[in-house]
């Protein structure tokens, strides 16, 4: 144990030193595409090739009615004019502050390419024909564990959540296309802002910003 403690100071020691020297290439306004959806899915294409583990992972942040911050990791599950989506329990901690404050902000951390995207805006439940068609994709695993979490409730030990898990299990044991719950689907963040970030070097970052208006969007750059 001496030996791991040792390891924990030397870390705690080192903190303030660590640091990554990022050497991106320059980001400037005519290397934008002509909407915010077009560059974020060419960045996001490009996280893909580069091998990014979970390229489509992004940090959701939300508040409460009393403005407490929360944040989590989701997966992006859908790419367009109207945003960004993804899916949840509407019954989880998650849900009942968007439903609160209607608001929300998500990161996607590409850490490896020295490049971030922030997005921010009012959120909506996906339809219901949209979720269908999401569900439908999803691993029959995924499936049956929706049904059986109740996601952000206290449970009583792991032993809970498999035995839960196995009753769903024997509940649609002979059905072949389970159906979503009725307490789960999908969120879209429907941006005011999104803004892409590209690390350069002595931390002169580049940040350009889609911003939204009456007429449409503006082009904004601001300090790093």
């Amino acid at each position: 144990m001496p030996e791991i403690d040792q390891q924990v100071e030397d870390a705690v020691v080192r903190l303030p030193g660590m640091r990554v020297a990022y050497d991106g290439a320059a980001f400037d306004e005519s290397a934008l595409a002509a909407t915010w959806t077009d560059q974020l899915q060419g960045w996001l294409n490009q996280a893909v090739t580069a091998g990014i583990a979970e390229p489509n992972a992004m940090v959701l942040a939300t508040a409460d009615a009393e403005g407490r911050p929360s944040s989590r990791t989701v997966l992006c599950k859908g790419l367009d004019e109207r945003g960004v989506v993804f899916y949840t329990n509407y019954t989880s901690e998650k849900s009942h502050d968007l439903t609160a404050t209607r608001y929300a902000s998500v990161t996607f951390p590409w850490y490896a390419l020295h490049r971030q995207v922030h997005v921010r805006g009012e959120v909506e439940k996906v339809g219901v024909k949209e979720t269908a068609e999401y569900w439908a994709q999803r691993p029959r695993g995924s499936q049956l564990g929706a049904w059986a979490s109740p996601q952000s409730r206290v449970v009583d030990g792991r032993r809970a959540l498999d035995n839960a898990l196995n009753g769903i299990e024997r509940r649609f044991a002979d059905v072949e296309q389970i159906p979503a719950p009725p307490h789960w689907g999908g969120w879209r963040i429907r941006p005011d802002l999104v803004e892409f970030w590209q690390g350069r070097e002595d931390r002169m970052h580049d940040r350009l910003r889609f911003v939204r208006n009456d007429d449409g969007w503006n082009i904004e750059r601001v300090a790093p």
